[in-house]
């Protein structure tokens, strides 16, 4: 069967590298339970994960024309392989216990990739990918950094960031125009905030929306009672300042003042 033609819709680029490919599989905590790779494309990832002993991987994908060339490759994964857009898919109809997820994920749905981990926290252990660096450096950027955003804040409050290495563009087919960057994500041990999550969510993304400002002003819709003077010092910073904790502590400040 011929290769699979890459489509720049879906935010197709191969890795055509070995080495690299085993570091990523390689990157996956051990023992992987339960495995899903998302993207799989012509299995450059799959080869090496279906040979780990005890290993339980499946595969989901777009692309009709991956599907069928990841049936003829890998038969004995034939009943793994799920055809569907990950970010549609109910993962708890699929893995009624913890798993983890590796790939080299499309870019066009890095981010959106992310959030939908978010929704299955309780589900997803381990989440080991490559995506573009700015955005590997957004999703594990501390606090004082430029990169520091609202997905750092939301993957961090749930899980430990790690950006592993870089990968040049030259390995891909085709190659992209940006360098890219393996991270890995690893479920913490939190399991309650000590906030309203729902309310944590639209501050972080109220405060990151208008990052410039302090959060004095890009909360005003809140209507906060600056309180104590700690309250007050919290409130004089601006969005990227803040620990996901400090996040947490501003949250319930909000909470009190609705």
């Amino acid at each position: 069967m011929r290769r699979v033609k890459p489509k720049k819709y879906l935010g197709q680029h191969f890795l055509n590298d070995q080495h690299i490919a085993m570091q990523i599989v390689e990157s996956l905590p051990i023992p992987p339970f339960k495995v899903l790779e998302i993207g799989p494309g012509m299995g450059v990832l799959t080869e090496h994960l279906s040979k780990i002993p005890d290993i339980d991987l499946s595969l989901v994908e777009l692309d009709t024309e991956s599907v069928d060339y990841l049936n003829v490759h890998y038969p004995n994964l034939s009943s793994k392989i799920i055809a569907a857009d990950f970010l549609k898919m109910d993962l708890s109809q699929y893995f009624s216990d913890e798993f983890s997820i590796i790939g080299n994920f499309p870019y066009n749905i890095s981010s959106q990739i992310f959030f939908k981990v978010l929704e299955h926290r309780d589900l997803v252990k381990h989440v080991t990918g490559m995506v573009q660096r700015e955005v590997g450096k957004r999703l594990t950027s501390g606090p004082g950094s430029r990169e520091y955003g609202i997905l750092s804040v939301l993957m961090q409050a749930w899980y430990h960031p790690e950006y592993l290495f870089t990968v040049d563009e030259h390995v891909f087919t085709p190659p992209p125009k940006v360098k890219s960057a393996v991270i890995r994500f690893t479920r913490n041990d939190v399991i309650d905030l000590g906030c309203d999550e729902k309310l944590f969510l639209r501050v972080v993304k109220t405060g990151f929306n208008q990052r410039r400002k302090t959060l004095r002003n890009s909360l005003k819709t809140f209507g906060i009672v600056a309180g104590e003077a700690h309250t007050q010092a919290i409130l004089q910073k601006r969005p990227e300042q803040l620990s996901v904790e400090e996040f947490v502590e501003l949250t319930n400040i909000v909470a009190a003042s609705l």
